[in-house]
């Protein structure tokens, strides 16, 4: 029995992974799923040249071999694409992060002033419309939250769209506050502004191990050109036994090449520190 529900368990598993993501799609109005980034042709090609470049520039440093640097830098095309992707996608949500402390700072001004739910909505859209343009994330979706308030939508359904929208932690839990408040005539308020203290501090900590960090990082991109300079200065010196691509030469420069980005991927683990 105990057999067959592990594999059981297995199958669910496979089952689940197998299971493409679906994109939450917006209550009202037209909003995007942060969770997906969609790149621009722009933005393809200049993560398939850094692919590329990468991929070719560390081969040829190495083995010395035109058309294996032009096979290996193809082949880092795709993979450049959905590493740039990544790193598009992680500094639009903690961007849409920003925007949002500054959405409940401008509605804890608001509230304080004695202004309802929709008002503080408005004065919201305006005071980041005037920051950070009209067409940025956050003054999008409360353009959509002010509209649906005026169309009849509920005001506790449209935070809650946006939090699954946005995969953010801190938006889910205003969600989430704000609704209990709301439907049991809480102190919006003291949520909205208790909040709103919470993410600040969250994002001065955030930014204050980043500054702690930025040395460690200097020393892990240093330790990973080190070899390029090594190679590239040897080969400046005449020595040609390194350039050589005999089978021994050419074992120690992958066996190399592997340590080092198994290291380079380790370091990266640890300081990347998550709040």
């Amino acid at each position: 029995m105990k057999k067959e529900k592990s594999r059981r368990n297995k199958r669910e598993k496979k089952s689940k992974r197998k299971q493409k993501y679906i994109p939450q799609k917006a209550l009202f109005g037209n909003g995007e799923d942060y969770y997906i980034y969609r790149m621009s042709f722009v933005e393809k090609l200049t993560g398939g040249a850094l692919g590329f470049l990468v991929g070719a520039f560390v081969c040829m440093t190495f083995f010395r071999n035109f058309l294996l640097s032009g096979i290996v830098g193809i082949l880092l095309i795709l993979p450049g694409i959905g590493k740039y992707r990544e790193f598009l996608k992680a500094r639009r949500q903690k961007g849409l992060l920003i925007q949002f402390r500054d959405m409940l700072e401008s509605l804890t001004a608001s509230y304080s002033t004695g202004k309802n739910t929709q008002g503080a909505f408005e004065d919201a859209y305006g005071d980041l419309a005037d920051i950070y343009g009209k067409k940025a994330d956050i003054v999008h979706e409360i353009e959509m939250i002010v509209n649906g308030i005026y169309n009849g939508q509920n005001i506790e359904a449209l935070l809650k769209n946006f939090a699954e929208r946005s995969h953010l932690d801190d938006v889910e839990s205003f969600a989430t506050i704000f609704e209990v408040s709301s439907r049991y005539g809480g102190n919006l308020k003291k949520a909205v502004g208790d909040t709103y203290r919470i993410i600040n501090e969250k994002i001065e900590m955030e930014m204050e191990i980043r500054t702690l960090l930025t040395a460690n990082k200097n020393e892990l991109n240093i330790m990973m050109l080190m070899p390029l300079i090594i190679m590239v200065t040897l080969s400046g010196m005449g020595s040609m036994s390194i350039v050589q691509n005999t089978p021994l030469n050419v074992l120690t420069k992958v066996i190399a090449l592997a340590l080092f980005g198994t290291a380079y991927y380790i370091g990266r683990k640890i300081i990347d520190i998550k709040i």
